[in-house]
C-alpha cells in the first residue's frame, strides 16, 4: 500500500465524470438566449476544464463581467435543472475508487462546478461515500484559491495530490505547493499536461489506483 499522500483530490469534469453532452447542451442554450449563434459540440468541449467564466469569455469573446454573469445564470438555469443529469462516469472509475478505498486511501474533489451541483452529480452515481469532501465554489473561484482555502481549513495538507485533466488543476497544485498527477482519459492531452511536469501521467483509472496500491 502506498500512502506517500495522505489525500488524493480528484478533480470532477474530464477526471470522474463526462460532462459533455450537458455542458454542450448548456452552454448553447446560454448563447442562443443572448443572441449569439450555437457553437460545435468540438468548440465548446475543448474548453472543458476551465471556470465557467474563463470558459464562456472565450466562446463569446467577451470580458464584461456583468455580461458574462448572465449568461452564467442562464447557462445554469438550464445545467441545474436537467444538464447535470446528462452526464456519464467514465468506465473504470468505480472500480478505481473501490480498490483505493479498499486500501485506506483518503479521498476528495476540487472542482470549477458549482459545490451543490457537483455533490448532486457524485450522488446521482453513488459515489459519494468514496469521498470525504467534494469542494466547488459558490461564489467565482480559482481552482488555486480553492486549494489554499482547502489547506487554510486543514482539509488538506501540503502531503496532499491533486488530480486532473487539465493544466489549471497541475498549476493550481503547483501554486499551493502540492504535488499533481495527470489523468489522459479527459479533455486534456498528453503534451498540455506534459508541460507541467505533474508526478505522474496516468493512461487510465485502473493504471492510476494500482500505482497508489503498488508504487
Amino acid at each position: 500500500m502506498n500512502l506517500q499522500f495522505d489525500t488524493l483530490i480528484f478533480d470532477l469534469d474530464g477526471t470522474l465524470s463526462d460532462p459533455k453532452p450537458g455542458v454542450v447542451n448548456s452552454m448553447n442554450y446560454a448563447l442562443t438566449s443572448f443572441g449569439y449563434p450555437p457553437r460545435k459540440e468540438s468548440e465548446i468541449a475543448q474548453h472543458i476544464g476551465p471556470p465557467l467564466e474563463k470558459i464562456i469569455s472565450l466562446l463569446t469573446d467577451n470580458t464584461d463581467e456583468k455580461h458574462i454573469d448572465e449568461l452564467i445564470a442562464k447557462y445554469r438555469e438550464r445545467y441545474f435543472e436537467i444538464g447535470y443529469t446528462e452526464n456519464s462516469l467514465y468506465p473504470e472509475i468505480r472500480p478505481m475508487l473501490e480498490m483505493l478505498k479498499a486500501e485506506k486511501h483518503r479521498m476528495g474533489i476540487c472542482t470549477s462546478k458549482h459545490k451543490t451541483i457537483a455533490e448532486r452529480i457524485v450522488q446521482r452515481f453513488k459515489i459519494d461515500i468514496f469521498f470525504e469532501f467534494v469542494d466547488g465554489p459558490t461564489r467565482k473561484a480559482s481552482k488555486k484559491s480553492q486549494l489554499k482555502k482547502l489547506l487554510e481549513a486543514k482539509i488538506i495538507t501540503k502531503q496532499s495530490m491533486m488530480i486532473g485533466d487539465r493544466a489549471v488543476d497541475l498549476v493550481a497544485a503547483r501554486s499551493n505547493s502540492l504535488a499533481s498527477a495527470g489523468v489522459l482519459w479527459g479533455y486534456g492531452n498528453q503534451i498540455e499536461l506534459s508541460k507541467e511536469k505533474p508526478k505522474f501521467l496516468f493512461k487510465t483509472p485502473i493504471e492510476l489506483a494500482q500505482n497508489f496500491i503498488e508504487g
